[in-house]
């Protein structure tokens, strides 16, 4: 059994940006845990022939100084640009929305293809158990998985868990995302920054060629339904949600154009209310954290989840982590 401070469970902007600050904080053993095959979460970005598409968040928009900060300095850097967007500017990756966390994370001990499967309370902290039967003793653990995930991970009744605070988690529900991709044999009439999100058919949220956004050399689209549209189709078959997508936006592109065409389902999308607190302990007295983007700042005005709330609630529980290690 390997000895380990701190453990993160999840590599999304959450989970890295919390390494990130532990490691500023002199704190070497941290080490990520990600059950998906790349870091990011929602930051996601597939290659499609010789296309490419995101197909989770498409930019971030800026409300604070200290994420100001950090994109004026991936602006310097070459790593992000200002998409479109004035006074309140839209920011994206210069070459898909995955590789911005995959350069934040370039330092950080990640585990990919990894679940975590169990976690228990030992001497000095908790056992953690993974899916392929490892088992590692840390310090401290970090979780920054949609709160479902983290709620049905914590459902282990020898843990010594704040019930208040997992109640209040308990009742955090999320609305799903359904994305289509389609890649096209001509260019589209999208305007000439390959971003709509008015005037839209019912149930859809946004349409994107990223042709025209600039990572793609060849015309691919994503088409994002709402939230209400996407839980009603979530358990249909990809075929058919395909086909409705391609009818709801037939006014935007031929569907004959289509070559190619995949179909993205984000269980876990928007929060349908949200935490006052970027972060919360839910372990009475050692550091078992949950963080991500459903926890915001008090004084957060956005009042819904997206890429600052993740990039915030990461930084801040790095920051308590580090301070209650050291006091431990």
């Amino acid at each position: 059994m390997q000895d380990r401070d701190v453990t993160i469970i999840g590599a999304g902007i959450a989970g890295i940006m919390a390494a990130n600050t532990l490691r500023k904080k002199g704190m070497k053993d941290i080490h990520v845990i990600e059950k998906s095959k790349s870091v990011g979460g929602r930051l996601a970005t597939r290659q499609i022939e010789q296309g490419k598409a995101d197909h989770g968040a498409q930019f971030f928009t800026v409300r604070t100084s200290t994420l100001q900060e950090y994109a004026n300095d991936w602006v310097e850097k070459g790593w992000v640009k200002h998409w479109f967007g004035d006074p309140y500017p839209r920011y994206t990756s210069v070459d898909g929305m995955n590789h911005l966390v995959k350069r934040l994370s370039e330092n950080i001990q990640v585990t990919l293809q990894a679940k975590v499967m169990d976690i228990q309370e030992v001497s000095g902290g908790f056992q953690v158990t993974l899916d392929n039967d490892e088992t590692f003793k840390t310090g401290a653990v970090l979780i920054t998985a949609p709160v479902p995930q983290a709620v049905e991970l914590l459902q282990n009744h020898t843990l010594t868990l704040n019930a208040e605070r997992m109640k209040e988690l308990s009742n955090i529900q999320f609305q799903s995302s359904l994305v289509g991709m389609f890649t096209l044999s001509e260019s589209t009439s999208l305007p000439s920054n390959g971003h709509v999100d008015e005037g839209l058919p019912e149930g859809v949220e946004r349409i994107v060629d990223h042709q025209k956004k600039g990572i793609s050399n060849i015309p691919v689209i994503s088409v994002y339904m709402e939230g209400e549209w996407s839980d009603y189709h979530f358990p249909h078959q990809d075929n058919l949600t395909l086909r409705a997508i391609k009818k709801s936006v037939a006014d935007y592109f031929d569907p004959l154009h289509v070559q190619e065409e995949q179909l993205k389902k984000w269980r876990y999308a928007q929060a349908s209310s949200m935490i006052n607190h970027s972060y919360v302990n839910v372990h009475q007295v050692l550091p078992l954290y949950v963080a991500g983007d459903a926890f915001l700042r008090p004084d957060d005005q956005a009042g819904r989840t997206r890429f600052e709330s993740a990039f915030l609630s990461g930084i801040d529980a790095g920051n308590q982590i580090a301070t209650m290690m050291k006091g431990i």
